[in-house]
């Protein structure tokens, strides 16, 4: 599958631990990577300090879609479903 134009869902719904140029710690889900241009393209695609999460993510049916909005909201429960368990316990 290719991308979709004008979707950009990979790049902005995960949260993304390594450096990016211009987001040296990385960005959190929901925040439009640095370098994706107007037109939801990476300005980074093929080049080698794009991360490697990125590099290695392809695009296939089951996680983009029919259109971009099913895309994000796949890949937002994809990002929730990996977060870790966080425990609180009440101070008494």
């Amino acid at each position: 599958m290719n991308c979709r134009p004008y979707c950009g869902a990979c790049c902005i719904a995960p949260s993304i631990t390594s450096p990016i140029p211009g987001m040296p710690n990385g960005k959190p889900a929901g925040v439009p990577c640095i370098q994706l241009d107007k037109n939801y393209h990476c300005k980074i695609f093929g080049q080698p300090d794009r991360p490697a999460v990125c590099a290695q993510f392809e695009a296939v049916e089951y996680v983009c879609g029919e259109h971009r909005s099913e895309a994000i909201s796949t890949l937002n429960d994809m990002e929730a479903a990996t977060l870790p368990n966080i425990i609180f316990k009440d101070k008494v």
